[in-house]
């Protein structure tokens, strides 16, 4: 007898569980299932990867097996809310074959798909249904959805919820739900902001914590290692094509801020001899599947996601993971790092420490309670990275569109927990230059050196947004350009003087002042002159002799 054999859930489940090779359950579904099988609320915290699916798949699929109903058209008896399209369609995954044996159907939807084809796969009604907020708000908006019918509602990774600025849209669907539901609600961390939401969800729940918050895997050797930003991209290809060459490296997973630094990276990569691809919200779904798949496999060995994409990744045998930027919330950085050392395996998380992200590092460090070891730069760092290939060159439209986008997105990720979106309140890189040591940076570097690092990363010219192009091979030009007067219209005045010596003059209109009489000291209809524009005279007074009436 096995443990879940002896909880008594239902012997199609049991089957299931034996064709997975499932015997031990983990700590979460310990304590989760008996609570979920009396009927109890949950608030379970815990991150991606704990057992959590199965701890509340299996006891919400005994009790639909139980009470087997019809199914209502365009509706569902057990709701699941997932924050990413790749987390939703894995849940969907694992409660299919779960449900192996029993005639229970189950759903998936989500955005990047036709709507249509969705609307109509519900039409008939589904026992259970994994959704994002969003698409399932486009299916309820079109009336091919209802959720009167829900018996088991599931709210997975609230707290990226909040992140992605799910907030209003989690609040509609609350109010859509039967008031007589059995509630489950799951977070990673769990502030005050991530409670107040779930006392909307939840009542009187069962509270199943199975780690601290905040820590960071065990098994995981953390290291950290000081680069420049110019140099990042040679250090991952040198240590990614070293390190599959001598299998040390299986799988292995690179974070990056931004989407299109992801794409950049993959680039990079690929000219370096290393198969990659990325994963982020601007590939088509198509592509994101396709991207997961041949990582899970094992063709594609490294996969470049940003953090939001990357909730939703759960593949065994990632041995390494790669923190190309580091995060602006140390939060992001235990998600991230709890991607490896799965199953009892170990793992390995580097991070690239640019000198304007040594305060996230202290963040993190305060956070988890660990002090990442340091590593050093590996030997002949320079010669081995001189003998990098440079990806195709592009166009300069190319390269400005992405600088700019690349900015724009740090700008909107860079608001922290909630981001541009969910209203939160990170902070932004900490600038190195410092008037008080003469312009000099923290370690040593000239402003303009620590400008190239930061905006030419690629060894190309970028423009700043909103700024001037910065070319360091023309700075005596740029210079002089700073320094010379600026070209004016040839029919435009030299100077004030000129300006203020052409003839100007006003009309308007008579005004007739109170007594019908019209006022002696305007022009009485003379038109106006085509072109010119009244012109309002230093201090705003009337050219009018005394210059004590204001214009009216």
């Amino acid at each position: 007898m096995s443990y879940f054999s002896d909880l008594g859930l239902a012997e199609p489940l049991i089957r299931a569980l034996e064709a997975k090779g499932y015997t031990d359950p983990t700590p979460i579904q310990t304590q989760a299932i008996p609570a979920l099988l009396q009927g109890r609320d949950l608030l379970g915290i815990a991150q991606t990867g704990t057992g959590k699916t199965a701890a509340f798949a299996l006891p919400s699929l005994h009790r639909l097996a139980a009470d087997p109903k019809g199914r209502s058209p365009a509706s569902c008896r057990m709701l699941v809310l997932s924050p990413t399209r790749e987390l939703a369609a894995q849940i969907a995954e694992n409660m299919r074959g779960y449900a192996k044996y029993l005639n229970l159907s189950v759903q998936c939807v989500f955005g990047g798909l036709p709507v249509s084809k969705q609307a109509r796969a519900l039409s008939g009604g589904t026992d259970i249904l994994v959704a994002t907020p969003g698409r399932l708000l486009d299916l309820i908006d079109q009336r091919a959805l209802t959720l009167r019918n829900v018996e088991i509602f599931v709210l997975d990774e609230a707290d990226q919820m909040m992140d992605l600025g799910f907030i209003v849209p989690l609040k509609r669907v609350a109010a859509m739900l039967p008031k007589e539901r059995q509630s489950l609600f799951f977070s990673a961390t769990m502030p005050k902001a991530i409670a107040d939401l779930g006392k909307q969800f939840i009542s009187n729940p069962v509270r199943v914590e199975v780690t601290p918050q905040a820590t960071t895997a065990e098994r995981v050797e953390q290291y950290a290692v000081f680069v420049n930003q110019s140099e990042k991209q040679a250090l991952l290809s040198i240590s990614l094509k070293k390190g599959l060459a001598s299998n040390e490296i299986d799988r292995a997973l690179v974070f990056t801020r931004t989407k299109h630094g992801a794409d950049r990276v993959v680039r990079h990569l690929c000219a370096a001899g290393v198969n990659a691809a990325a994963i982020h919200g601007n590939k088509s779904q198509a592509q994101r599947t396709a991207a997961l798949a041949a990582f899970r496999k094992g063709t594609t060995p490294v996969l470049v996601a940003t953090d939001i994409a990357a909730r939703g990744i759960d593949v065994t045998g990632v041995s390494h993971v790669f923190n190309f930027e580091l995060p602006n919330v140390a939060e992001q950085y235990v998600h991230r790092i709890g991607r490896t050392a799965r199953a009892g395996a170990d793992g390995v998380a580097l991070s690239m420490v640019a000198p304007d992200e040594k305060a996230y590092l202290k963040d993190i460090e305060r956070l988890t309670g660990v002090t990442l070891a340091r590593a050093p730069l590996p030997e002949n760092f320079s010669a081995e990275a001189s003998r990098l290939p440079a990806p195709a060159r592009r166009s300069p439209a190319e390269m400005e569109q992405d600088a700019r986008r690349d900015d724009r997105d740090a700008r909107g990720l860079g608001g922290g927990r909630g981001g541009a979106r969910g209203g939160g309140g990170g902070r932004g890189p900490r600038s190195n230059n410092n008037r008080a040591n003469g312009g000099q940076s923290r370690d040593g570097q000239s402003r303009d050196q620590y400008i190239r690092n930061e905006r030419f990363a690629d060894n190309r010219k970028a423009t700043a947004p909103r700024g001037p192009v910065f070319n360091p091979l023309a700075g005596e030009e740029r210079e002089a350009r700073a320094t010379a007067a600026p070209q004016r219209r040839d029919d435009r005045p030299r100077d004030r003087t000129e300006r203020h010596e052409r003839p100007v003059t006003l009309h308007r209109d008579a005004v007739r002042p109170a007594g019908g009489q019209p006022r002696a000291d305007k022009p009485q209809g003379a038109a106006q002159p085509v072109g010119q524009q009244r012109r309002k005279p230093a201090g705003g007074k009337k050219p009018n002799g005394g210059g004590q009436r204001r214009w009216g």
